[in-house]
């Protein structure tokens, strides 16, 4: 059975399997009960007996993770993923689709919360919604000033979007164009797998006077909007966990090259530095990405000085993305701020120049 089943679930059946067998990827898993009850957790081993918790050869518990779509669908049960990509095959294997239909995941909500976007980490006990391909759209701009008001962000599988809209903008008061469209080509160029830096520069190099046209595809409206995770349900079905789990203590880090891994959540000076560095990303570029910011963090945060800072960027993969000289020195003063705990705990004030 599909794990997001297009039938409706009988409201007499106590659980509903949303997937046969128990497989690398999507496993076996129940939706919740019509009384609200717990769903079973996965089984330990594969013939049902318990394991030996004395036992050397124990192996260690596989993280899965609730999911649902985010127009309404039965609760699936995700697990064996290492990054956005194998995340969005594996929502995509339960599903019988493609993973080019998912725009988008939010965490804790099904609505389309740029605030709850699902990045480079997702805490043990979050609950995952997916955005699908919606209705297309094009309109037609005539970009009569420098800035057009756009944040673009994009979902690591090869779609960018929107995330912010500048009040008062350009394309605010256009009306037309909303936070979570997918910007899929503009006038006859795609943007199919470009990154959102990409996207960004392309809306830049627009000359002011020039008219041209977005091709927009907006998220699948919500149709079940009562539908939503169960209060205190944890990440592997059972109940919420004290401590560390479910209260932002750890989460899964999810990295574009090598395995995830389980990390304590940045605390307040690692998160202050990752949002200032994301907002003079959006100052000077135009995107937001938390996981870009943190991985710049942490090629500065033990550097002893610029020049080692700016090899750093220069050896390592983030040079494709072509910063500035006045960007890298600005950087490093965020660096410098939040080392010396002279950044406040959250700092997202940040201009947009698309």
């Amino acid at each position: 059975m599909p794990l997001f089943g297009k039938k409706k679930r009988d409201s007499d059946s106590t659980s509903q399997t949303l997937v046969d067998g128990d497989t690398d990827g999507v496993s076996a898993g129940h939706s919740p009960t019509a009384n609200g009850g717990s769903p079973a957790s996965p089984a330990g081993g594969g013939n049902g007996t318990a394991t030996d918790p004395h036992s050397k050869n124990v192996p260690k518990p596989k993280l899965v993770f609730h999911c649902q779509q985010a127009q309404g669908s039965p609760t699936g049960i995700i697990s064996g993923f290492s990054n956005i990509k194998e995340l969005y095959l594996k929502i995509a294997e339960g599903d019988n689709t493609q993973p080019s239909e998912i725009l988008f995941c939010t965490l804790n909500t099904h609505k389309v919360d740029m605030a709850r976007l699902l990045g480079g980490q997702i805490g043990l006990d979050d609950f995952i919604f997916v955005h699908r391909r919606g209705q297309p759209k094009e309109v037609e701009v005539l970009k009569g000033e420098d800035s057009l008001g756009l944040t673009i962000t994009d979902n690591g599988a090869g779609l960018a979007f929107i995330k912010r809209i500048k009040e008062g903008s350009l394309m605010d008061r256009i009306g037309f164009v909303q936070v979570g469209d997918h910007i899929e080509r503009i006038d006859e160029r795609s943007m199919v797998n470009c990154r959102h830096y990409e996207v960004a520069k392309a809306l830049k190099e627009i000359k002011k006077g020039d008219t041209f046209t977005l091709r927009l595809v907006e998220p699948l409206k919500a149709g079940f909007s009562h539908i939503g995770p169960r209060s205190g349900a944890g990440a592997a079905g059972g109940p919420a966990k004290k401590g560390g789990l479910g209260s932002g203590k750890e989460t899964l880090r999810l990295r574009s090259k090598g395995p995830a891994t389980v990390e304590q959540a940045p605390d307040n000076v690692i998160q202050a530095a990752v949002d200032k560095i994301n907002a003079l990303l959006e100052s000077y570029m135009g995107i937001n990405d938390s996981e870009l910011a943190t991985q710049i963090w942490e090629l500065g945060c033990e550097r002893p000085n610029p020049h080692e800072f700016v090899t750093a960027i220069g050896d390592s993969d983030l040079d494709a993305f072509g910063f500035t000289e006045d960007f890298l020195f600005d950087i490093w003063g965020a660096i410098g701020d939040a080392r010396a705990g002279r950044l406040p705990a959250k700092d997202h004030a940040a201009r947009t120049d698309l």
